[in-house]
């Protein structure tokens, strides 16, 4: 195809694949059960909000403690980083899991990060990255075993999720490189070749050598943990192959992956799986968490 600008597809097609909004009728509805659904984690449960993980005013989170005996000397923590095309949505639509996850024992961290373009991708990460290192360093205080830490987040979350299991970085927080001992990603972009040729590199400005320090494919790290790796059976063919590649990309240095579709699911509400223990995805990440 004399047209094509990425693996075979012409602009339109590819536009096409990596517009997630246009898989659902609304986005609306969406977003709406994120933030009332998280809003109601903080009205009923034992939150600390707005706790500061950097120097910018971006970089908070509110945290979870986890209910009562947690195992351990603490509890293990789901640190989860939303979505939003690394654009929009916050903390604030991002605890809704919070009420499934301290009943199992298990402490949350909804992070919040600046959003493109008033900062550059490569800020976006290394935001992420601190919030980590700092639960490691500060997590104890909150009941938090800092060697349990596991990430997760989806669509934008889901690459944000890969560059913290990434190599690379750890030296310069002062923390192991094993620090992120499990994670899961929903429907995550982990090549960001074909990002740097769509919509949203209006708001991002990504160039080659950008995408090549940001694509957690690219950057896998010498020691793997627990993955799990997921998506919605409505989602775009190219949402789930960066999925299935950066599955098969693990599951190839010997890392242990657990790599699946959720048919019934979108690219919006699989992540509310989280919600509810008795759907798979919910089941297997609480028992993730759980084995560590």
């Amino acid at each position: 195809m004399s047209n094509a600008v990425y693996n075979g597809m012409d602009q339109e097609t590819l536009d096409r694949e990596y517009n997630a909004v246009a898989t659902v009728p609304d986005l609306a509805p969406f977003l709406e059960d994120y933030a009332r659904r998280s809003a109601d984690m903080r009205a009923s449960l034992t939150c600390h909000l707005d706790v500061a993980f950097g120097d910018s005013e971006a970089e908070t989170m509110d945290i979870f403690p986890a209910g009562p005996s947690p195992s351990g000397p603490g509890a293990p923590v789901f640190v989860f980083i939303h979505g939003g095309y690394w654009r929009r949505l916050s903390k604030d639509e991002s605890s809704f899991m919070a009420g499934a996850f301290t009943k199992a024992g298990i402490a949350v961290a909804a992070v919040n990060y600046a959003l493109a373009p008033s900062v550059t991708l490569d800020e976006i990460v290394r935001q992420c990255r601190a919030a980590v290192a700092w639960l490691y360093h500060n997590g104890e205080d909150f009941g938090i075993d800092p060697n349990r830490i596991v990430v997760g987040g989806s669509s934008a979350g889901g690459h944000l999720t890969g560059m913290c299991l990434a190599s690379g970085w750890h030296e310069l927080f002062g923390v192991p490189e094993d620090v992120v001992k499990g994670a899961v990603a929903f429907s995550g972009l982990f090549d960001l070749e074909p990002i740097r040729l769509t919509l949203p590199n209006e708001w991002l400005d990504l160039d080659a050598d950008s995408v090549a320090r940001n694509s957690p494919l690219h950057h896998l790290p010498e020691r793997g943990c627990p993955l799990i790796v997921t998506w919605g059976g409505s989602e775009t063919s190219e949402f789930k192959r960066q999925s299935r590649d950066y599955a098969d990309a693990w599951a190839k240095r010997g890392f242990p992956v657990d790599c699946y579709e959720v048919p019934d699911r979108n690219h919006f509400d699989i992540v509310l799986d989280l919600t509810d223990p008795d759907r798979r995805l919910g089941r297997d990440t609480i028992a993730l968490i759980q084995g560590l």
